[in-house]
């Protein structure tokens, strides 16, 4: 490597002290440097230099690294939270839909059938064992074949 002394002071962003820059030969495609020059100013960088520095940090940060999802684009990563969060979103307005459904139905059948507190305990923990045996996928088919035996 072949070197210039010129010397920068220059804060290192990742351990936050002063560190010397210094200038060598660098080898490199005219088409990666094509591409470096179309995109470094879109990551807030002042030279192709600075832009190189940075993929240089990141990519050894990467290959380093056990935990790579630090490594995940930000885009990426705000998208994903984004899907996640309408998807909880729809998912919480389709269960207060149904919970809305379901106290209409017990509500109907709570004042036409006549059940006294103790037996309808007993049913509830019934339905639980129930449920939990079926992994929550109960179906009226399953209640009917449970109550006719």
């Amino acid at each position: 490597m072949g070197c210039n002394k010129k010397e920068v002071l220059h804060l290192n962003e990742t351990e936050n002290r002063k560190e010397v820059k210094r200038k060598f030969a660098l080898w490199i495609k005219e088409s990666t440097l094509d591409m470096v020059q179309n995109i470094y100013k879109e990551d807030n960088c002042g030279s192709r230099s600075e832009f190189i520095e940075k993929a240089i940090i990141f990519y050894v940060g990467y290959l380093s690294s056990n935990d790579n999802s630090q490594y995940l684009p930000n885009v990426v990563t705000s998208t994903l939270k984004s899907i996640v969060a309408e998807s909880d979103n729809r998912m919480s307005r389709l269960i207060f839909k149904l919970a809305v459904e379901l106290a209409m139905t017990m509500n109907i059948i709570a004042s036409s059938q006549d059940i006294d507190k103790l037996t309808l305990t007993k049913l509830r923990g019934e339905c639980v064992k129930e449920v939990k045996k079926l992994n929550g996928s109960f179906s009226f088919d399953d209640a009917y074949d449970w109550q006719k035996g």
